[in-house]
């Protein structure tokens, strides 16, 4: 999707066409069905996920400025 296009998530019945729809602009769009659970984190993936909300507890954080610095280097922006 464009960058100026905001991804929505839509319930739809498979019959009446949601407002969401109706609101859109005329163009082409993707339609991607999406599951109603969150995806399963692998063991690997969890331990990330509690080390650093533990990280953040202990005060280790990085303020937005410094972040997009350390993400732009990543990138080679």
């Amino acid at each position: 999707m464009g960058a100026d296009t905001p991804t929505r998530v839509v319930r739809w019945n498979s019959r009446d066409l949601p407002a969401e729809f109706r609101d859109l602009p005329a163009g082409r769009y993707v339609v991607e069905a999406v599951d109603d659970e969150a995806a399963i984190l692998s063991p690997a993936e969890e331990a990330g996920n509690d080390a650093a909300l533990e990280s953040y507890r202990q005060g280790h954080v990085v303020d937005a400025k410094r972040t997009r610095k350390i993400i732009d280097a990543a990138f080679g922006r």
